[in-house]
């Protein structure tokens, strides 16, 4: 269970951090995503990266 929790961890706070990149228009690939220069996608991504955060702890704290 440890594992999956840090693998779904990692994963939220990489698909975050594109989120909040092509949100605030960083990122600009792929070329035709809705999400570019898209406010509300950086402050989701943001979400999503805390959310992920929060399973790399929770991980942690279970092997403790």
């Amino acid at each position: 269970m440890k594992i999956v929790l840090q693998i779904l961890g990692l994963a939220a706070i990489l698909v975050g951090l594109l989120w909040i990149g092509q949100g605030i228009g960083l990122v600009r690939w792929p070329a035709s995503s809705f999400m570019i220069d898209a406010r509300p996608w950086a402050l989701r991504g943001a979400i999503l990266a805390l959310v992920g955060v929060g399973l790399l702890v929770l991980a942690r704290r279970r092997s403790l």
